[in-house]
């Protein structure tokens, strides 16, 4: 069990997947600050404010206290927002596309893809070829 384990831990997945993960959470911090700093202060430019929280929320008083907040069947008061949603939607959104060119530059970084050394014959060609070698030598 101590050998499938060491197997499988020298596969090269499972180290460039180790890789991505530490590579990753040294960019979070990159890429939440062009988030949070850039592009949702251009939203909140455009549409007045820099997340959508204020839409559709929903609350209520808790006749005991007058706290807001719906008040569940446990009586704990509790606040909702479909827009907290969406700014969590577009906040993703946003991470992926930066990501997304990222990684694209490095690619761009890196060069074109070299191609390896050009594929044979392929199965119809041999077949033919063997076809035309047997008629030719009846």
């Amino acid at each position: 069990m101590i050998q499938e384990f060491k197997d499988f831990i020298n596969r090269g997945n499972v180290i460039d997947l180790a890789v991505a993960v530490v590579i990753a959470a040294a960019f979070t911090p990159i890429i939440n600050a062009v988030v949070d700093r850039v592009i949702m202060p251009l939203i909140g430019l455009v549409f007045g404010q820099p997340n959508f929280d204020a839409i559709g929320t929903f609350a209520c008083e808790d006749p005991t206290d007058g706290a807001e907040g719906v008040v569940n069947a446990a009586g704990q008061v509790c606040q909702g927002s479909i827009g907290a949603v969406l700014t969590a939607l577009v906040s993703f959104l946003l991470v992926a596309v930066a990501v997304f060119l990222i990684v694209k530059a490095y690619n761009r970084m890196q060069g074109p893809i070299e191609e390896g050394p050009p594929a044979g014959p392929t199965e119809v060609e041999l077949l033919a070829e063997i076809r035309d070698t047997l008629q030719a030598g009846n």
